[in-house]
C-alpha cells in the first residue's frame, strides 16, 4: 500500500525541493501538494510525475492563513484519503523583512557572525498585519492554521496500529526571548517570525504529550540557510550563494517516529567538503554537536496548547455565526 504523504506550502522553496527529494527516497507515495495557488501546484505536480511516474502526485488548494480554506481542504483530505502516514507542515511567511545595516556590517566583523546568518538575530525588523480571520498573519500562517489542520485531520492520523508523523519546519531563528504566553500572536513584538516558530517547537512537543498514546508523533526540523523567495527578501541571492549551502532534510522520513525524542529539533547541515549530515538539538542537555540548547519546557508547551484550544473556540464559534449571518 503507497505511503501517503501531504506538504503544505509545496509549490516553492523548501517544499519544492522536500517533494523532488521525497520521491527520489520512494517513487511509490501518494504525494498530495497542499498549496494556496492551484495553477503554480499543478504546474509542479506536472514536472514531479515527469521525473518520477510511477509516483501518485495529487493536490488540495488550501490556503492557511484562511481558516476558512482550511476547513473546506480537510474536508476534501477526509473524503480522498482513509489515512494520512506523514504529514510535513512547512508552509509559513516572514513578512516585510527590513535588513538592519548597522546590525549586519557589526556582525561582520564580529566573532557571532555565523550565528548571525544561520538565526537572523538582530537583522531584521518585520511588519505584521491582521487576516480576515481577526489573527495575526504570521501566527495564523505558520502556528495556527496548521494547528487547525491538525485537528481537522485527526481521524486520518490517530492510528494506533501505525503511527502518522507530523513534521514541522522550523527555524534556528526560534527564540524563547521573542514569544509570550500572555500574546501567543505577538501583537505587540517586532519579530513575528522568530516568535512563531518558538510557538511550532512548543506545539510540537504538546502534540507529543496529546497525541502519542493515539499513534500521532511531531518531530520539528531545521532545514538549514536556503536561497528561498523568503529570504531573497532580505539579501541578493548572489550573496546567499556566498555565505552559505543549499541543503536539505529528508532524513525524518526514515524513522520510526516513535523512537524520535520529542524535545529534539533535528537540524539539516553541511560539511566544508560539502558533504551532508543531521545535528539534533536537545533540551534540557548541554550542548551537543556544537548547537545550543533548545529552550523548551513541558508545562509551557501545555500551557500554549490550552491556549490553542481556547483560541479554536472563539474562532469556530465567529465564523459559525458569521456564516449563519450570511
Amino acid at each position: 500500500m503507497r505511503k501517503a504523504v501531504l506538504v503544505t506550502g509545496a509549490s516553492s522553496g523548501v517544499g519544492l525541493a522536500l517533494c523532488k527529494r521525497l520521491l527520489e527516497e520512494d517513487h511509490e507515495l501518494h504525494l498530495c501538494l497542499a498549496c494556496r495557488n492551484r495553477s503554480k501546484a499543478e504546474a509542479v505536480r506536472a514536472a514531479l510525475l515527469a521525473s518520477r511516474p510511477l509516483a501518485e502526485v495529487s493536490i488540495v488548494q488550501v490556503d492557511v492563513s484562511d481558516l476558512q480554506s482550511v476547513f473546506r481542504a480537510s474536508r476534501e483530505l477526509k473524503q480522498r484519503f482513509q489515512r494520512l502516514d506523514y504529514v510535513y507542515l512547512n508552509a509559513g511567511i516572514m513578512p516585510n523583512p527590513q535588513l538592519n545595516i548597522k546590525a549586519l556590517f557589526s556582525g561582520l566583523f564580529s566573532r557571532k557572525v555565523i550565528h548571525m546568518f544561520s538565526t537572523a538575530e538582530g537583522l531584521l525588523t518585520q511588519e505584521d498585519k491582521i487576516t480576515a480571520d481577526g489573527l495575526q498573519e504570521v501566527f495564523e500562517t505558520n502556528v495556527f492554521g496548521h494547528f487547525i489542520l491538525i485537528q481537522e485531520l485527526a481521524p486520518l492520523l490517530c492510528h494506533s496500529d501505525s503511527p502518522s508523523q507530523l513534521i514541522w519546519t522550523s527555524s534556528r531563528n526560534a527564540r524563547k526571548s521573542n514569544f509570550c504566553l500572555e500574546d501567543i500572536q505577538h501583537s505587540r513584538g517586532q519579530e513575528p517570525y522568530s516568535s512563531s516558530k518558538y510557538a511550532v517547537d512548543l506545539l510540537s512537543v504538546a502534540v507529543n504529550r496529546n497525541f502519542n498514546s493515539r499513534g500521532l508523533y511531531s518531530s520539528v526540523v531545521c532545514p538549514g540557510t536556503m536561497v528561498t523567495n523568503m529570504t531573497c527578501g532580505i539579501l541578493p541571492p548572489f550573496v546567499w550563494t556566498l555565505l552559505m549551502p543549499i541543503i536539505w532534510l529528508v532524513w525524518l522520513f526514515h524513522q520510526k517516529p516513535e523512537s524520535l525524542n520529542p524535545l529534539t529539533k533535528y537540524l539539516s547541515a553541511t560539511t566544508g567538503f560539502g558533504s551532508n549530515y543531521v545535528m539534533t538539538q536537545k533540551y534540557p542537555e548541554e550542548e551537543i554537536l556544537g548547537n545550543s540548547i533548545m529552550d523548551l519546557d513541558e508545562d509551557t508547551a501545555e500551557k500554549f496548547y490550552q491556549s490553542l484550544l481556547e483560541l479554536e473556540k472563539h474562532v469556530r464559534a465567529t465564523i459559525q455565526k458569521r456564516n449563519h449571518q450570511s
